[in-house]
């Protein structure tokens, strides 16, 4: 897998020592992704209930004003 715009000259091998904390360093990044899409995810479904709450609100009040 190569960078985008990158070709098979700017690969670079690194020895496992340099990697450091990398293991470490990626499940925090995917806990943090995880939890911020759950996070919106919820903002998304309180949205749409609002959305459609309004929307009855609308087709109900113009059922009443002209019947």
């Amino acid at each position: 897998m190569q960078w985008k715009g990158f070709t098979v000259k700017h690969d670079i091998w690194e020895k496992r020592e340099a990697l450091g904390n990398t293991r470490e360093t990626l499940e925090e990044f995917n806990r943090k992704i995880n939890t911020e899409m759950k996070m919106q995810e919820k903002i998304d479904m309180v949205e749409e209930k609002d959305f459609r709450r309004e929307e009855l609100l609308g087709k109900f009040t113009v059922k009443m004003l002209y019947r």
